[in-house]
């Protein structure tokens, strides 16, 4: 029971907040079970087959022709590009659009993306989607109006059975409610394709007053599109996939659909986007030649979870076994930009193999005072002293990162919005990469779904890692290195010289309080 109540509260640190931490260890006896519906009916369906009938697909296949075996790649590493590259997305389908998150917020890019695949799907376009649950409470009946519309289909991953409560979720029905579908993607019909670290949300694309994340997506045309298509159809189809319109308790019509999208643009019009976003999309579609010249085309594969996983009780390591994999064959160097980074002892293990044996290996995460999850912060800090002894290069993310590519450098009410670190990749040997959903901690190892792309490219490694070098710039980071008495310091750059901190740098008490409990509490496991 004790080591139930442990993982409770771990799981309610990572989803609803450190203060609820308290209350779910004591009401973990409590409340009574609500089950998910039987017999729920769900129409099978696959990606768009025909893909090289559409213009796009004409467009890049011509291509792929050129480079048989291989398919084609590029990164974006700005937010503004990565939403402008998602709505022009949604103008160029023809016949499908899929898209596969684990957050979609409520805000004015998530209600934008939403009125785009509105009109979309009005012209005929096929829209499926696909969420993950932990985010959507109280908002089943704006997705059931959405899912209203006779050509969007929307399921939901994993879904809490009760609606009203996550907290009553996680008390209840825990073993299955903890493991989550953390992969991020859209697919265009089964053409283009966009798979990383951002969900949708306002501060995924540099546009938030307060904070915004440093994120990388991967963009793809070719085969490997086919081979996301294949991944997304596996999870629709799943048992795991439930129909939005099996959770609500009333059949939502097109009326309801109008009444939502009004209300969504008048919220988008108080709001108002900072940056002219149609004159941003045709500008895009207008390059897309262009894009489709710039593409680095090189031997790729889908690396996935298979969420079968989940309802067999096993873990979900999937990709994280064929990483270990990887990391016995490297001699050289390794390069990791991760979120979380919550090493356990295999880990820890793993970086001092490889350093003895000649491997340099860097790693970028987020510093207390920039992360968005504190309690996953804990989990690394645990770990953080050997792996520095160890010889693993430590580098975090400092909250007033002002490089490009750490965040949009945008100005809100007066004042630069805080940076923090969501980015997901990996560099082996500056000869390929790794970039996608997955971070590197036991919860994105063992316990969600993820999906993330390996490619075999120098010239990618080599845009990637230019990206990766200026996050760790020190006017970006702080150094985490030991002293002479072993005690950890951070060195960083402020106006050009060096500064050391005995502390973690710029966190409150309260930051330090929490991570500081969770390293006691010893729950790295679901971090």
């Amino acid at each position: 029971m004790l080591k139930k109540a442990t993982m409770l509260a771990a799981a309610a640190a990572n989803f609803l907040g450190f203060p609820l931490v308290f209350l779910s260890i004591l009401l973990i006896l409590t409340g009574c079970a609500t089950t998910l519906p039987k017999d729920v009916q769900r129409t099978p369906s696959r990606a768009f087959a025909n893909h090289e009938t559409t213009s796009t697909g004409q467009l890049f296949d011509e291509k792929a022709q050129q480079h048989p075996g291989k398919s084609g790649f590029t990164i974006i590493s700005k937010g503004r590009r990565a939403f402008t590259g998602r709505i022009a997305m949604t103008a160029l389908a023809e016949k499908t659009i899929d898209l596969q998150y684990y957050i979609w917020e409520p805000d004015t890019t998530g209600r934008i993306l939403a009125l785009r695949l509105i009109e979309a799907a009005d012209r005929g376009v096929r829209v499926r989607i696909l969420l993950d649950d932990h985010t959507l409470e109280s908002r089943d009946p704006g997705i059931a109006s959405m899912d209203a519309h006779p050509n969007i289909e929307i399921r939901v991953f994993n879904p809490f059975a009760h609606r009203g409560s996550r907290l009553f979720g996680f008390l209840t029905d825990f073993d299955r409610i903890n493991h989550r579908m953390h992969n991020k993607l859209v697919v265009v019909d089964n053409v283009l394709a966009i798979v990383g670290g951002r969900n949708i949300g306002d501060h995924y694309f540099g546009v938030e007053p307060d904070t915004n994340f440093r994120d990388l997506d991967v963009f793809s045309a070719g085969p490997i599109v086919r081979e996301v298509s294949r991944v997304f159809d596996y999870f629709w189809n799943g048992d795991w996939s439930y129909p939005i319109a099996a959770l609500v308790e009333r059949t939502y019509t097109e009326a309801d659909l109008s009444e939502a999208v009004a209300t969504a643009r008048e919220m988008i019009n108080k709001e108002k986007y900072p940056y002219s976003l149609d004159e941003d999309v045709q500008k895009l579609i207008g390059q897309l030649g262009e894009i489709r010249g710039r593409l680095i085309w090189a031997p790729g594969r889908v690396v996935w979870d298979d969420p079968s996983s989940i309802a067999e009780g096993k873990e979900v390591d999937d990709i994280q076994e064929a990483i270990y994999r990887k990391l016995e064959t490297l001699d050289e160097e390794l390069l990791i930009e991760s979120a979380y980074f919550v090493a356990r002892e295999r880990g820890i293990q793993m970086v001092k193999k490889l350093v003895e044996k000649g491997v340099r290996v860097r790693i970028l995460t987020n510093s207390l005072a920039s992360t968005d999850v504190v309690a996953a912060h804990g989990g690394y800090a645990t770990g953080r002293k050997q792996l520095i002894e160890n010889g693993a290069e430590i580098y975090e993310l400092r909250p007033d990162a002002v490089s490009k590519t750490v965040t949009e450098k945008r100005y809100f009410a007066g004042g630069r919005s805080r940076a923090a670190l969501h980015t997901k990749a990996i560099v082996f040997e500056r000869d390929s990469v790794l970039i996608g959903s997955l971070n590197m901690d036991p919860r994105a190892g063992e316990i969600n779904t993820e999906i993330v792309l390996y490619v075999k490219s120098e010239e990618l490694a080599r845009r990637v890692i230019a990206y990766m070098d200026e996050g760790v710039l020190l006017k970006n980071s702080y150094r985490v290195q030991l002293d002479d008495d072993g005690n950890l310091i951070w060195i960083t750059e402020e106006d050009g010289q060096e500064v050391r901190y005995t502390m973690e740098p710029e966190s409150t008490f309260w930051q330090r309080f929490v991570s500081g409990f969770v390293q006691m509490l010893g729950i790295e496991d679901q971090l």
